[in-house]
């Protein structure tokens, strides 16, 4: 007998060589005819798989994301067979599930594909799915596997194939397809009920330019058609609000091929727009004791070598500069965390004077491929609202928490209430990829864990995903479409103050090592103002808005009384703007609700006389004739609404 362990405590016993599917079914029948999905202690089975020790079993359904990243997995073997059949020839390499579903890369030798194929395509694979075949995982020798594929002529999976270990190979068949696979599929295709092809593009075989560029194709897929239906509806809701589509609608920023790709350049509404999220974080930086510090766009490479980021990011940087001088090198300043540790080594602390927090908004550069670029998500050129705090062992549980805080009060004032924290911590399988004494490991660890239950955060713990100098807590923020972004990181490092050699004098009168956060509540003013404009659709929160009014004269005769409105307006510290065109006032009203201009003031006979002004929101919504006092106040507190107070 055998002992099983389920997520909520309990624990069943069962024969030997019992399947994930049996103890399923022994749950519940109903249970089990939604589970498609399952880990045991900790690694992804088939549904399948013999259990043939104690351990910990986890059962998933459509509902879970383990069990749609196995849905995928398993729709991206039937693409990939769908692809063979209607391309004899075709070269398979890689086909992950990705997030909303999956791709497959594939050399097509002098052939394409284009939209005109979709449907065909999609066609052929929901007949490969109605067979309702069984994957099937087998192990294959390494001489075996790479006598197939070289009898195949497919060097993409030669090559993945020599570079795994013998024994440890396995394959996945279905229908009259295999294909090489680690694991981790539905029962059966038969579950996948709707597909769709959603593109094609182009990609380096493992991202390397200097290699073939080979056919990507993009799909999804779901267990019912209800649902796949949902999806391509909210498809076509977030082009509407894709940012680069947004961007250049409401001027905020723009691209040019001369200056370079990746490199945004910031229009003055845009300019506007950063400088108001950057004086919303000063202030509350400011309240929390931070002190703003500036450092250069470059430094020498001896920097980031004794940070360690050389070694770690050096191929993704952008080239060393040299200089007349023999043997001096620099680098576009890929961090700014090296340079914020000089700046703390520039004079001696005592433990009364910690901790010290350093806050910069720095420009940073890192060589992105150009296939990678996308809008204000992916940049060379970005910049961060980056600030490193040092303090002793003591103080770093309170200031923590405290940064902590400063995170939330920004998803607050800005409209992301739906997140989920994630604690970032090594991959202990590969200790290679991280730095410094696994002892410091642990202890940051566990403070970012404890700081997360004590605040009462909803928090997840990933393995793997730290930085190489220490673990982090991530927010994954889910925006108005449902979809999830990383925003806002706070991280532990116990090894740069080491590399840096920085230190403290105790109360002892000792040397101490003093430790480092990391934190970025926006991340990079370049991500952060995309993510938000696709959050919003534009409509930013009030006090955000570039232009909170533009106001409408009826005719010539009143812009005088346009102008006076102006004056009170901006008297009260509210941004706005005249519309003097000679347009159609329909005209004017239709772009600026394209604009997304809040409200609209119209001015003509009857609010001169009055002393009014007749005011229209964003949307349509008439808010009548009042006086310039009273619309003030609704704007007033609109902003305080949104706006949330930063306390200490």
């Amino acid at each position: 007998m055998i002992e099983i362990t389920l997520p909520d405590g309990s624990v069943r016993s069962y024969d030997n060589n019992i399947t994930a599917m049996d103890v399923a079914k022994d749950i519940s029948e109903g249970f089990a005819r939604n589970v498609i999905s399952a880990k045991f202690n900790d690694v992804t089975i088939e549904t399948s798989t013999t259990l043939t020790t104690n351990g910990n079993l986890v059962l998933y359904t459509w509902r879970e994301d383990e069990g749609k990243k196995a849905f995928w997995h398993s729709s991206a073997h039937i693409l990939a067979q769908a692809l063979e059949e209607l391309y004899p020839g075709v070269k398979l390499s890689i086909g992950p599930a990705i997030e909303n579903g999956f791709y497959y890369d594939i050399d097509l030798g002098n052939r394409s594909i284009s939209d005109k194929d979709f449907k065909a395509i999609e066609d052929k694979m929901l007949e490969i799915a109605r067979g309702k075949h069984e994957f099937k995982m087998k192990s294959v020798s390494k001489a075996d596997a790479l006598s197939l594929y070289k009898e195949q002529g497919n060097e993409y999976k030669v090559e993945l194939i020599e570079n795994l270990v013998d024994g440890e190979i396995t394959f996945c068949d279905h229908s009259t397809f295999t294909d090489l696979c680690r694991g981790g599929h539905i029962p059966n295709t038969g579950i996948v009920k709707a597909v769709k092809i959603l593109s094609v593009a182009g990609a380096y075989w493992r991202g390397d330019e200097n290699n073939k560029q080979l056919t990507r194709v993009y799909g999804t897929s779901f267990p019912k058609q209800k649902e796949l239906k949902e999806y391509l509806e909210l498809l076509e809701e977030a082009k509407k609000r894709d940012h680069r589509k947004l961007g250049k609608q409401l001027e905020l920023f723009t691209f040019s091929q001369k200056v370079g790709q990746g490199l945004p350049l910031w229009l003055p509404k845009g300019a506007a727009l950063r400088a108001r999220l950057e004086d919303f974080l000063k202030k509350a930086q400011q309240k929390a004791g931070y002190e703003m510090v500036v450092t250069p766009h470059i430094g020498q490479k001896e920097l980031y070598v004794t940070s360690g980021h050389y070694a770690k990011y050096g191929e993704d940087s952008f080239q060393p500069i040299k200089t007349p001088k023999e043997d001096e090198e620099f680098l576009l300043k890929p961090m700014n965390c090296p340079h914020h540790c000089e700046i703390y080594n520039a004079k001696p602390f005592s433990y009364k004077e910690l901790p010290k927090r350093y806050a910069e908004f720095g420009t940073v550069y890192r060589y992105e491929q150009s296939g990678e670029l996308h809008g204000l998500t992916r940049v060379r050129g970005f910049t961060q609202d980056d600030a490193h705090i040092f303090c002793t062992t003591d103080q770093l549980d309170k200031e923590f928490k405290e940064v902590i805080d400063l995170v939330l009060y920004v998803f607050g004032s800005l409209g992301f209430e739906n997140f989920t924290a994630q604690v970032s911590v090594r991959d202990l399988d590969t200790p290679e990829k991280y730095i410094g004494d696994p002892e410091n490991w642990e202890k940051a660890e566990q403070a970012i864990i404890n700081a997360a239950k004590d605040k009462g955060l909803n928090y997840v713990i990933e393995s793997g995903e730290a930085a190489f100098y220490g673990p982090k807590l991530d927010f994954m923020v889910k925006d108005a479409l449902g979809r999830s972004w990383q925003l806002g990181t706070i991280q532990v490092d116990y090894n740069l103050p080491e590399r840096f050699d920085l230190s403290y004098k105790g109360s002892d009168n000792e040397l101490h090592r003093p430790v480092m956060i990391h934190r970025a509540p926006f991340g990079s003013m370049e991500r952060f103002v995309a993510i938000l404009l696709e959050h919003t659709g534009g409509n930013f929160p009030l006090w955000l808005m570039p232009e909170q009014v533009i106001i409408l004269s009826i005719s010539e005769k009143y812009e005088k009384y346009a102008e006076k409105v102006l004056n009170l307006l901006e008297n009260n510290e509210i941004r706005a703007l005249i519309d003097n065109r000679n347009e159609t006032m329909g005209k004017k009203i239709r772009e600026a609700e394209m604009n997304k201009i809040p409200y609209m003031i119209i001015v003509g006979e009857n609010e001169e006389n009055e002393n009014k002004i007749s005011v229209r929101q964003h949307g349509g919504e008439d808010l009548g004739m009042i006086s310039v006092e009273d619309f003030s106040k609704i704007v007033e507190t609109e902003i305080h609404k949104t706006l949330k107070q930063f306390k200490v």
